[in-house]
């Protein structure tokens, strides 16, 4: 996507780059109503756009629909910002076009979210452009709790359920050639060395059980049946599969 030269028809070695004073009497013109001063606005931060989209590669989805999500962002943007406040217009643009080209992505995941859920989540998006809007600040988690009038779990519980999944081999570093993922970072709880030695001690101690012992262990907590099963089965009493049992068990416990 990186060495794509033309997305959606647009040449983009040739979008035009605005400085920051001629962005901002566009926005100004545009505010009064003139159409024109608005497509100029919009054709002038195209690169933002693919600046954006480019952050989104290695995905596998295709750079021109990311490309027209990411210009519905833009619009937004241009639509919602408030050029009385002391913020540069990239500031407040960039996370809205992020902002648009994940709610696609998540509308459009294998992963589902319920419809309760994803519209709770919704509504904290919008609630979220609304005080960004009013505010050209990232709303905190309170803010969006009060504006809803739901609780602040709701809004972190939502969000969360939407967020988009990271690959355990995407690369999070790299230093001369050796590269760091995801997957070197997470913890190992079901395989560390602590239980690989428990498994042998567990084991080394079941071995040194005679086979009574080892079988009625294997009925009872492999198979799960109850010590009157057992009996039935060994051909012994209950009240010796019991003895058994319990000897066996502070067996191994000492053993390990």
């Amino acid at each position: 996507m990186q060495g794509k030269v033309e997305i959606c028809g647009v040449n983009t070695s040739k979008l035009k780059v605005l400085r920051n004073d001629e962005t901002m009497e566009l926005l100004r013109r545009t505010k009064e109503g003139d159409q024109k001063a608005r497509d100029e606005l919009i054709r002038g931060n195209l690169r933002l756009v693919l600046s954006v989209i480019q952050k989104f590669s290695g995905r596998g989805e295709n750079a021109d629909d990311l490309f027209q999500v990411g210009c519905v962002g833009l619009i937004k943007a241009i639509d919602n910002f408030d050029i009385t406040q002391p913020v540069r217009f990239s500031t407040y643009g960039v996370p809205m076009i992020v902002g648009e080209i994940r709610r696609y992505l998540r509308d459009n995941s294998t992963i589902r979210v319920s419809r309760s859920m994803r519209d709770t989540a919704y509504k904290v998006m919008q609630a979220r452009e609304k005080l960004m809007s009013e505010t050209q600040r990232e709303p905190t988690v309170e803010q969006l709790a009060k504006e809803l009038d739901i609780p602040r779990e709701d809004v972190v519980f939502a969000m969360d359920a939407i967020v988009d999944p990271v690959s355990l081999f995407e690369p999070i570093y790299s230093d001369s050639g050796d590269t760091v993922c995801v997957m070197d970072q997470v913890k190992d709880s079901k395989n560390t060395d602590e239980q690989w030695l428990e498994h042998i001690a567990l084991k080394d101690a079941l071995d040194r059980l005679g086979e009574r012992e080892r079988h009625i262990l294997a009925l009872r907590f492999y198979e799960g049946k109850t010590q009157m099963e057992v009996s039935a089965e060994v051909g012994i009493s209950q009240a010796q599969v019991s003895r058994l049992e319990k000897n066996a068990l502070k067996t191994i416990k000492k053993n390990i």
